[in-house]
């Protein structure tokens, strides 16, 4: 019998990790991340990584695990989430799982949707493609399967041909495999809460916290990754990849953190896009009423009585 887990998604900056520790520490319980630019090592500032302080002692899973040059999908991230839930149980404690990658999440908690290997010969030709004009592939994708464009950034080019080239094998949409495979029940029991805000509170968020790691050093680390890895992919990210641009091709730093900004909005809304679709099993909620007293007497009852 697996153990039961509680899982924390939502947007960016809506207090998922400050909820997640204060979990932990009433229900006894440890972190597992769920975010494919944390689990990096080196790439600390632009990513939000939680410092020791913050977390009080909290034990937190897959976060510092890999080099910032490995790279890793959702199935191995499933994977070594699923040995450290183990683990956290093993000895007694709740595994609270936390992060904002959707997919990683849905791999966790209910699989991904079998798809044919990928065609060599056919991924080579959409690699071509997306290197001589990405929007153009984007915008095709958007034409064959409009879901998936929606959830897929328009930069993202490794999941735009991976959609393209599952359309081109199968003659069917991605997103179509995703929701008949999404019929099936979950890998465990638990509860599963997305975090957001309302825009009017979210932005200001957004656009304080991009100031803030800019102040705490985001520059200097993102220098520091290029000279010893190169453009390594999880610099490809959100809000990192605005940096790079202002290291390597000097963009003002002004127009950096607002296209930062802007990117995080974007991002926020095809987090809030994704969490949506994953349907009944996912309860919409915000940090402050999720650590609230009565709610964190109701988790805990579930988490003790098994139901």
């Amino acid at each position: 019998m697996k153990p039961k887990i509680v899982v924390l998604g939502g947007v960016t900056a809506a207090g998922k990790t400050g909820a997640a520790i204060t979990l932990a520490e009433r229900l006894g319980g440890e972190l597992i991340g769920a975010d494919s630019v944390q689990i990096h090592r080196e790439l600390d500032v632009g990513s939000a990584k939680p410092t020791p302080e913050e977390l009080r002692g909290v034990t937190h899973h897959l976060i510092d695990r890999l080099p910032p040059t490995e790279t890793i999908d959702a199935a191995r991230f499933a994977a070594l989430a699923d040995a450290a839930i183990r683990d956290v149980a093993a000895r007694g404690r709740l595994p609270i799982v936390v992060g904002g990658t959707g997919l990683w999440l849905r791999a966790l908690t209910r699989g991904l949707a079998p798809l044919p290997k990928p065609d060599p010969a056919l991924r080579a030709r959409l690699e071509a493609e997306a290197a001589d004009d990405l929007p153009a592939l984007h915008a095709r994708l958007t034409e064959v399967d409009p879901e998936a464009a929606s959830r897929i950034h328009p930069n993202d080019a490794l999941r735009i041909v991976r959609a393209l080239e599952v359309f081109t094998q199968t003659g069917e949409p991605m997103s179509a495999h995703h929701a008949r495979h999404a019929r099936g029940g979950p890998r465990y029991e638990m509860r599963f809460y997305a975090l957001d805000l309302p825009r009017e509170v979210l932005y200001p968020k957004l656009k304080a916290r991009i100031r803030a790691m800019l102040d705490a050093g985001w520059v200097e680390e993102v220098r520091g990754v290029l000279a010893r890895h190169g453009r390594v992919p999880p610099l490809k990210s959100v809000g990192y990849a605005q940096v790079v641009e202002h290291v390597e091709q000097g963009v003002p730093i002004e127009e950096t953190e607002r296209l930062a900004y802007k990117a995080t909005r974007v991002y926020t809304r095809r987090q809030r896009t994704w969490f949506r679709g994953e349907g009944e099993a996912v309860r919409w909620t915000n940090a402050d009423a999720l650590v609230e007293a009565s709610a964190l007497s109701e988790l805990e009852g579930w988490v003790r009585r098994g139901g």
